[in-house]
């Protein structure tokens, strides 16, 4: 139990003289993408390895979080030496600890080779998905152990609590709002002025909350951070409980992040017996605790005022925005929410510095801001980089560029809400306001890239479809304008559409962005407006022409078989499931279009371009 400030940094002293930072150590990437890519095995080799080959004592095992390129797991690094190694399976293991953390040698064929030159690259600072970018909240992933409190400790962990503890909550709001912290969870707001705004709310309860409902299509920078360093996430929250007069938290966190919930309870349960959570924390005088709530994975519920109608036990409904959660949140009183990446800013702020983050990013954009790159790009993963950065540069210097020579076409970014930024704006800087400018927004950093082959409608449609299903229903707008415009969007991909249909979708879009009850439906239309705005002629070929020029709206597709490329070869007949295919073999084959579902395995399979896409 720590009980005072000088205790904590005596125990602090004593983990770290233990540590010798040249004592070998395997360290094994445990997010849930290397968990999908089979870590867990990996881990329980090297451990059986150790074991039976006597090492156990000489050699330390870490399961760490999320590294970030999760394309390329389960990652390996072997320290002191910082050798990198992808895409390890159990039967690399003997070979690695033979080679590398025996002898010091390295095991090429499980090294990343830049795709460009060829080179191998050793470490993880070589390899260009790393290179560019600026890891302040992600750093400390490749290195603890989210579940040892030790290893946190012994880099720096609670020191900020410490420093924040032995200054005023005036002074500790202060300097976050010197920093230039904003809302990471979509809305930009700053945060120092919410947290000032709670504090002189009058009450004697109060809350604050943590937004771990992360809800975006592909988007998973939340989950990854509760799941690799939960303590650093704690560690702002009890800061910013301090700071706001809050003696009662909540972390709401959806329970399909079954991870996440196990290593964020940890590190309450650890907090709680070391005296850093609870009553008199360090000695201070001040007490705070946090409880864990599980939401039932609505998207709505990612809102504020959802958020918390959930955490009451009543249905996850948004409510009207004039009355401010800073004065009535949570049980109607002053409540303080911010998401996972905004509370573990706070640490690095108060240990470092409001000068020092504001010296990160752009004028009005400050630090950096992690994004989920997903989509049609050669390294999907997690990417952390300073406010300001283009998209060029994190789509081809960071992403690797669009697979299989493919054309650059548009990047979403900011979810389902988001909207789709063009090849033309290509060099836009990633800050909150050139994304809205350009009729996106930053969101909670999801980012999908998508290539000459993607449908712009249909991507429209897409997100529409998921906003419908994940609307709570209780404004009009929100309810009856999604749904119509949705049956506007099917028309259109179905070759119903008509032109007039453009004018109606954006005057409905008008509606929606005024009229909307909450975020979801005021930023429901980017979608479809940013496409209309940069591939209206997209649209056009749709309605006029009958025809997707991207060739994935099925009902706009026709098959055919050209008979002079043909051979015979029968596999595409024996392929389709509807039996549309005829022919005899080494003879032509023909198409019935009466029978053809579109399903367009034919054309995937046609190893002679005998089949063909209209």
């Amino acid at each position: 139990m720590v009980k005072s400030i000088n205790e904590l940094e005596s125990l602090r002293s004593q983990i770290q003289s233990e540590r010798d930072s040249n004592r070998p150590r395997i360290t094994v990437c445990g997010g849930t993408g290397c968990h999908a890519s089979g870590c867990t095995e990996v881990a329980s080799t090297f451990e059986e390895n150790l074991d039976s080959g006597g090492l156990a004592n000489k050699i330390d095992l870490v399961v760490t979080g999320c590294h970030g390129f999760c394309e390329r797991g389960p990652i390996v690094i072997i320290f002191p030496q910082g050798v990198f190694y992808q895409k390890v399976t159990p039967e690399d293991v003997g070979e690695i600890i033979d080679t590398t953390v025996e002898n010091g040698g390295i095991v090429e064929r499980l090294q990343y080779k830049d795709p460009v030159t060829n080179e191998i690259k050793v470490k993880e600072e070589d390899i260009p998905f790393y290179q560019k970018q600026k890891r302040l909240v992600m750093g400390n992933n490749t290195s603890i152990d989210p579940t040892n409190v030790n290893d946190y400790l012994a880099v720096d962990g609670y020191s900020a609590l410490a420093k924040a503890l032995g200054s005023t909550p005036e002074t500790v709001i202060d300097e976050v709002k010197r920093s230039g912290l904003r809302g990471r969870g979509g809305g930009g707001f700053p945060t120092g002025r919410k947290w000032e705004s709670t504090r002189n709310a009058p009450g004697d309860i109060k809350y604050v909350i943590c937004n771990a409902d992360e809800g975006d299509p592909g988007a998973y920078m939340d989950r990854s951070i509760l799941e690799g360093n939960p303590h650093s996430v704690l560690e702002g929250m009890i800061i910013g409980a301090y700071a706001t007069g809050a003696n009662e938290g909540y972390i709401y966190v959806r329970n399909e992040y079954p991870l996440a919930v196990a290593n964020i309870t940890t590190a309450i349960r650890v907090a709680r017996e070391m005296g850093l959570l609870g009553d008199n924390i360090m000695g201070s005088g001040f007490d705070f605790d946090v409880k864990v709530n599980r939401g039932g994975g609505a998207f709505v519920c990612g809102e504020s005022t959802a958020l918390m109608a959930s955490l009451e036990g009543k249905p996850g409904e948004p409510r009207a925005k004039y009355v401010h959660t800073s004065d009535k949140g949570l049980w109607d009183r002053p409540s303080n929410l911010n998401n996972v990446e905004t509370w573990a800013n706070v640490p690095l702020i108060i240990n470092k510095g409001a000068d020092w983050y504001a010296g990160i990013g752009t004028d009005s954009s400050k630090g950096t801001k992690v994004f989920s790159l997903v989509g049609k790009i050669n390294n999907t993963g997690l990417v952390e980089v300073p406010m300001g950065m283009t998209l060029r540069e994190i789509i081809f210097d960071i992403g690797g560029g669009i697979p299989d020579g493919k054309a650059f076409k548009a990047v979403q970014t900011g979810g389902p809400s988001g909207g789709c930024i063009p090849e033309s704006m290509i060099d836009l800087a990633v800050d909150y306001e050139q994304l809205a400018e350009a009729g996106s927004m930053m969101g909670s950093g999801g980012m999908i890239v998508m290539d000459e082959d993607t449908c712009m409608v249909d991507v429209a449609r897409y997100f529409i479809s998921f906003l419908i299903e994940e609307s709570c229903g209780k404004c009009v707008p929100c309810r009856e304008g999604l749904l119509r415009m949705g049956e506007i969007l099917t028309d259109i991909t179905e070759g119903r559409g008509k032109m007039e249909d453009l004018d109606l979708i954006r005057d409905l879009s008008e509606v929606l962005k005024d009229a909307s009850l909450c975020g979801l439906g005021q930023t429901a239309p980017n979608p479809v407006l940013s496409t209309l705005k940069y591939f209206e002629d997209e649209y056009v070929a749709h309605i006029k022409d009958h025809r997707c020029p991207a060739g994935v709206c099925t009902e706009l597709i026709t098959y055919s078989i050209d008979a002079g490329n043909c051979t015979g070869c029968g596999l595409c007949l024996k392929k389709c499931p509807s039996e549309a295919i005829m022919g005899d073999k080494k003879q032509p084959h023909v198409l019935d279009v009466e029978k053809c579902i579109k399903c367009g395995i034919c054309y995937d399979v046609c190893r002679f371009d005998a089949v063909s896409k209209e």
